[in-house]
């Protein structure tokens, strides 16, 4: 049976797409749910209909927001981070910070959700980030962490190290 989806469905498909699905899990949780819709075609006219006007409304977005894209792309972002003897960060840059320092550094509001960022940055060193605008405007930027390393807990560190080989 061919249904189509209204919202996202995991393991089966994102809204709006043409799905192919037994018989049975159509009629007795999909449509029931709310999650599909039978696809005549009436339904797959309204569908072409509406994805023409969301690509018209994405096209605007992407005008709109190039002059934006062409600032952030290629920024480089430095942060200041305490961090123990071996580079690793004692706090980690979330995306939230990217955002708020690109923010700053453009002029722009940034949604710290725009960031994409799979995990907090927990590491000193160099590291590239993903800006999603809208649609297909990405612009990447670099984030520098310089890791200061406390001379106090580096030589504590570096005490029970010794002691350790010493046993």
């Amino acid at each position: 049976m061919k249904i189509i989806l209204r919202q996202d469905v995991p393991k089966l498909g994102e809204k709006g797409t043409v799905q192919t699905v037994a018989d049975g899990y159509a009629r007795n949780y999909l449509i029931p749910q709310g999650f599909a819709v039978l696809a005549t075609a009436g339904e797959l006219k309204t569908l072409a209909e509406n994805q023409k006007v969301a690509d018209r409304k994405i096209a605007r977005q992407e005008a709109e927001l190039q002059s934006l894209a062409d600032r952030i792309a290629g920024k480089t972002l430095t942060f200041e981070a305490r961090a123990g003897s071996g580079g690793r960060l004692y706090g980690s840059i979330t995306n939230a910070d990217i955002a708020e320092k690109l923010g700053e550094l453009v002029g722009a509001e940034i949604d710290r959700r725009k960031v994409v960022l799979d995990d907090p940055i927990r590491t000193a060193g160099e590291h590239t980030v993903a800006i999603h605008l809208v649609g297909k405007l990405r612009p990447q930027v670099t984030v520098v962490v310089n890791g200061e390393v406390d001379e106090e807990e580096a030589a504590t560190e570096d005490e029970t190290e010794t002691e350790i080989e010493a046993e």
